[in-house]
């Protein structure tokens, strides 16, 4: 069983079959219902299709305009003031968690549940995720040093991306 955040599936045996908790087959869309069902939310059109292209992203991080495009890509007649509309709502369900980098929009990425920092090029706007253990075990010492019990931390590093793949990859 996979968990993104308040998200949890099983796949099956392709990536497009999915398992629910009673051994049945779901489709991709029956997943994603019972996913915002589950999150409280009234399953609508511009929400299924919201969350889809979020979960499908191979850029994990997508500002609304993003989101917006890829919904005018799939021919979807859903408006950007529904697009912040609707990522607002995931927020506030535990979906979604939206970053506000320097000098930047807002992003968004599905709430995995898991811990990581960022890395962001101060250029192009580029998003890149990181986990370090070691960092991680400092952050707790320091804390305790400091009286502290850690509960959370956010690191966002800003540099210049020296890579290839910065045009494919930057947030517009």
């Amino acid at each position: 069983m996979r968990t993104k955040g308040r998200l949890s599936y099983t796949l099956a045996g392709n990536s497009n079959s999915f398992i629910n908790c009673s051994g049945h087959p779901m489709t991709h869309n029956q997943t994603i219902s019972r996913d915002l069902r589950k999150a409280g939310l009234k399953v609508t059109l511009p929400r299924l299709n919201i969350l889809e292209i979020l979960e499908g992203a191979e850029q994990h991080h997508m500002s609304a305009e993003d989101v917006y495009k890829a919904l005018l890509k799939q021919g979807s007649d859903v408006g950007l003031a529904t697009v912040y509309r609707v990522l607002t709502q995931f927020e506030a369900a535990g979906l979604v968690t939206r970053h506000h980098f320097d000098g930047g929009q807002a992003i968004f990425e599905l709430d995995t549940g898991d811990n990581h920092d960022h890395i962001v090029c101060v250029k192009s706007g580029k998003v890149s995720e990181f986990k370090d253990e070691l960092i991680e075990k400092r952050l707790s010492e320091i804390a305790r040093e400091l009286g502290y019990s850690l509960t959370d931390h956010k690191i966002i590093l800003y540099g210049v991306y020296q890579g290839d793949d910065e045009a494919e990859s930057s947030i517009s």
